[in-house]
């Protein structure tokens, strides 16, 4: 995990300052800085989509290693179509009850 530092901000410019003790060799240099809120919340986030792509990689092993049993396609389909409706969440659009045909072009 990065080191969160702790810094003081002007409230007029935004100049950032964190207080060391000098050795009398530093050199100011430029350097990218996130809020510690944004941090946490990405992190966060980060976290849930780990999460979810671990779900859907799952099911992705399941469609690889699933073999049906003749006359048994549709049965495995639409469990196979609710572990990943389910893996997906609540953002994803609910399964159709009924498969769309495929037409051949």
């Amino acid at each position: 995990m990065p080191e969160i530092i702790t810094a003081w901000e002007c409230i007029g410019c935004g100049r950032l300052e964190r207080p060391q003790n000098c050795v009398g060799v530093c050199q100011d240099r430029k350097v990218n800085l996130v809020a510690e809120h944004d941090y946490v919340q990405l992190a966060a986030e980060l976290a849930q989509a780990r999460q979810q792509l671990e779900s859907l990689r799952n099911v992705m092993r399941q469609i690889v290693k699933t073999t049906p049993r003749n006359a048994e396609w549709e049965r495995s389909y639409r469990a196979l179509q609710a572990r990943a409706q389910q893996a997906l969440g609540k953002e994803s659009p609910e399964v159709a009850a009924e498969p769309v045909a495929e037409t051949a072009a």
